[in-house]
This record gives structure tokens, C-alpha cells and sequence, in this order.
């Protein structure tokens, strides 16, 4: 007795594994590389295992039991950030059924409005940080999410202007910046993606309380507020949307050098 556990030392089992083709008679140096092969894929198998995810086949296994469900997770599209981008889009009917409730300037109703609104907006928060975090990303909400953005606020800004609270020119100023630079990403996308920017994020969070304020049947100082928050709203959108026009022309630039440098190296 030495003391060291038969695991450590390899053990009966790995004994059984590697004894045939050590000892058989005639057997090649090929013969005990293929079984040291598959008592190592045996091994790593056994961790796997261990680990509480299971094996696969030609590829390195899972690690860790979080980030495996996460994978899971990834391959369906019924996930959590994706039940909140349906929630979403699932609201903008009503919310334009509560705006135009009772002739669309009645307080209660509007203030019904208001919460299926902040309801929206806070989903739009929660489900791209699910997504990212939790490796929660599919195609489905890639497409989903920026329509249930836009859905929600062109439904809303559309209403405060049929209404008469709101300038039409804000509301196509804003929508036009919006449907604009989605369809400036989709255009440069082979190039590259163009990240959100934290002018973009304050500009969602400034148009998010802007028009909340709008929907809601404010009088006095608050009234006066919105006017300036919704004013700041507007500049950011187009300020940040000359930004974002800046970056597609550097990115489209900069990928057609890349893919003529490498045309070139190719014909070398």
C-alpha cells in the first residue's frame, strides 16, 4: 500500500483500458496511439460528466451547467427575451386602443395609456439585456425586437398628432431618423455592424420620457416641461442620426479597402 488513490495512480479501470493493446502480442506502435486516443476522449467523456454537461462528439465539451442551459436557450426561440419583445408588440394594439378611448382626452384613459406605454418601454430595456447577458440571441429577435421599438413609439407619436398634442413635424422627424438608420444598418450590414453609440441610448431614453410625458394629460409647469424635454428629444435624434450616417461611410469605406487589399493579395 502506497497510499495513493487508484484513480491517481490510473488505477484498475485505465489499467483495462490500456492493457490489450500494450500486451497483445505483435501489436503495433499505431495500436497503443489509438487506445492512449480513446482513453483520453474516455477521460474527457468522464469530466464532461463531471461538469454536469454531457459529451459531444468532434467537439470540445460544454463547461459549466449555467452556460450550457444558456446554449439550450439560444437554440429555441421561446425564451424569455423573446417573450418580452412578443409582449411588446402585443401591447401596441392596446395602447392605441386606450389613447383613443373616450375621444382620446380623457384623463383616466389616458393615464391607462400611459402605463401600457412605460410597460414597453421597460420591456425594451429588460430584453436586450437578457439577450446579451444569458447568450439569449436569436434571429427571430433580431428581427422582432427593433419592430416592436419602432411599433410602440410610432403608434404613440402618430396618436399625440392625431390628437393635436403634438406637432407633425416631430412626429416625422423622429420616425423618419428611426426607419432611416434601421435601413442604413441593413444596407452596410455586409461590411459591418454599426454599434449603438451612448448618444443613441440617451437619445431612446429622452424620447421614451418625452413622449410618456406627452401621453399623459399634464397642465401647468409639467406641460411646459415636456415641451423641453421633448425638444431635447428631437435634437438628439437628429444629431445622433448624423452620427450614425458618419459611421456607415466610414464602415463602408473601410470594408471595400479591406476587401480590395485582399483581392490583391490573392492575385499575388
Amino acid at each position: 500500500m502506497t497510499g495513493i488513490p487508484a484513480s491517481a495512480a490510473g488505477g484498475p479501470s485505465g489499467a483495462r483500458r490500456t492493457a490489450p493493446a500494450a500486451q497483445t502480442p505483435g501489436a503495433t506502435a499505431a495500436d497503443v496511439a489509438r487506445g492512449s486516443a480513446r482513453d483520453s476522449g474516455a477521460d474527457e467523456g468522464a469530466t464532461a460528466g463531471q461538469n454536469g454537461t454531457a459529451p459531444r462528439e468532434g467537439a470540445r465539451a460544454v463547461r459549466g451547467g449555467k452556460i450550457g442551459a444558456a446554449a439550450v436557450d439560444q437554440a429555441s426561440v421561446w425564451n424569455v427575451a423573446n417573450l418580452l419583445t412578443m409582449v411588446r408588440l402585443l401591447l401596441v394594439p392596446g395602447f392605441v386602443a386606450l389613447m383613443l378611448g373616450n375621444g382620446g382626452h380623457d384623463p383616466a384613459w389616458r393615464s391607462f395609456a400611459w402605463a401600457a406605454f412605460a410597460v414597453a418601454m421597460i420591456t425594451d430595456l429588460f430584453d436586450g439585456h437578457l439577450a446579451r447577458t444569458y447568450d439569449l440571441v436569436t434571429d427571430f429577435g433580431k428581427i422582432a425586437d427593433p419592430i416592436a421599438d419602432k411599433a410602440i413609439m410610432g403608434a404613440a407619436l402618430i396618436c399625440l398628432s392625431a390628437l393635436d398634442d403634438l406637432p407633425w413635424w416631430v412626429t416625422v422627424v423622429i420616425l423618419g431618423r428611426e426607419l432611416g438608420i434601421t435601413l442604413l444598418r441593413f444596407l452596410v450590414i455586409r461590411y459591418g455592424v454599426i454599434p449603438a453609440s451612448r448618444g443613441g441610448k440617451l437619445k431612446t431614453l429622452t424620447q421614451g420620457v418625452a413622449v410618456g410625458m406627452y401621453v399623459l394629460a399634464l397642465t401647468g409647469w409639467l406641460a411646459s416641461l415636456r415641451f423641453w424635454v421633448m425638444a431635447a428629444a428631437v435634437v438628439l435624434t437628429v444629431a445622433t442620426g448624423l452620427d450614425y450616417v458618419r459611421q456607415a461611410i466610414v464602415l463602408r469605406r473601410r470594408g471595400i479597402a479591406e476587401r480590395r487589399a485582399a483581392l490583391e493579395e490573392a492575385q499575388r
